[in-house]
């Protein structure tokens, strides 16, 4: 008996992961798409957005890094990591 439900809450559990990361995906794609939209490049690659980014001036450059740092930040933040980089630049 007891098997049977940990094999039930594990098959659970694993289709709650499966469907966060689904989800994350579809944000992750959203966001992207909408960088193509808003710097009108056409092709939806790598390389449009890269030869979109060598047409670029600084300032524009700067703004989308900026976007994309946000979007695909970690969310992890440990505590000794940033001891250690408070004390690095001390």
């Amino acid at each position: 008996m007891k098997n049977s439900v940990l094999k039930g809450a594990l098959g659970a559990l694993a289709v709650a992961g499966i469907a966060i990361i689904a989800k994350k995906a579809i944000q992750r794609k959203k966001f992207v798409k909408g960088i193509f939209e808003e710097y009108g490049i056409k092709e939806k690659s790598p390389f449009g957005l890269a030869d979109k980014i060598r047409e670029m001036d600084e300032e524009q450059y700067q703004e989308l890094k900026g976007k994309f740092k946000k979007e695909f930040a970690s969310k992890c933040h440990h505590r000794g990591f940033e001891r250690k980089q408070d004390v690095a630049e001390a």
